[in-house]
């Protein structure tokens, strides 16, 4: 699997330190809840919120990105729950969480919208979902990160999430260009689009 190789390389991809949206925007999560982080890989956001108090459990198929994840958080003293799964076939259960994370997740198009719909029913009232994801323009933007070009069912933008975030209500929703540097594949000039729902 393309991650498992990606996670075996030296050192963390995407570094170690948290998403800078995630940073400006995880206190609007119910403090000291349960936080899930999607597509969570090496542990960078999940060890953050550990360190900020939150319950947080990190979900990945990459088995090598999960272990990375344990290393980190056991490096910065803060313990949180891994599992291995494929989004498609993981439970969310319901009014589970207090907060849910989706930082670069890239999934196809027919198994967001159902993702979506299920990080909708699974939070809890109050609950809050921050997502971050490439936007199409980015492919014309020069920082490296994001699906290939080619995959352009894998990249997000601000009306198809509106739609299927419906149930949320958005105190933040906004597509706009920013310098990401994370690690070394996630470096330079990016289109992006951050939301920040409240159930």
């Amino acid at each position: 699997m393309m991650w498992d190789q990606r996670y075996s390389e030296t050192g963390f991809a995407y570094g170690t330190a948290p998403n800078d949206f995630l940073k400006s925007a995880y206190a609007h999560i119910p403090q000291g809840g349960h936080v899930l982080c999607l597509a969570e890989g090496e542990g960078r956001n999940a060890v953050f919120l550990a360190q900020q108090g939150y319950q947080v459990t990190a979900v990945d198929q990459s088995k090598v990105g999960l272990e990375k994840a344990q290393a980190l958080a056991k490096q910065n003293g803060v313990s949180i729950t891994t599992i291995v799964a494929d989004l498609a076939d993981f439970d969310f259960g319901i009014q589970a969480w207090d907060g849910i994370v989706s930082i670069f997740a890239h999934v196809p198009a027919s198994l967001r919208k159902a993702l979506h719909k299920k990080v909708v029913a699974s939070l809890s009232d109050n609950g809050v979902f921050i997502l971050e994801a490439y936007t199409l323009r980015h492919i014309k933007m020069s920082g490296i990160g994001g699906p290939p070009a080619g995959a352009t069912e894998l990249f997000m933008c601000l009306d198809e999430l509106s739609t299927e975030l419906s149930g949320l209500t958005m105190l933040h929703a906004d597509a706009l260009d920013r310098h990401i540097s994370e690690g070394q594949y996630h470096v330079g000039d990016s289109a992006v689009v951050q939301i920040i729902g409240r159930k």
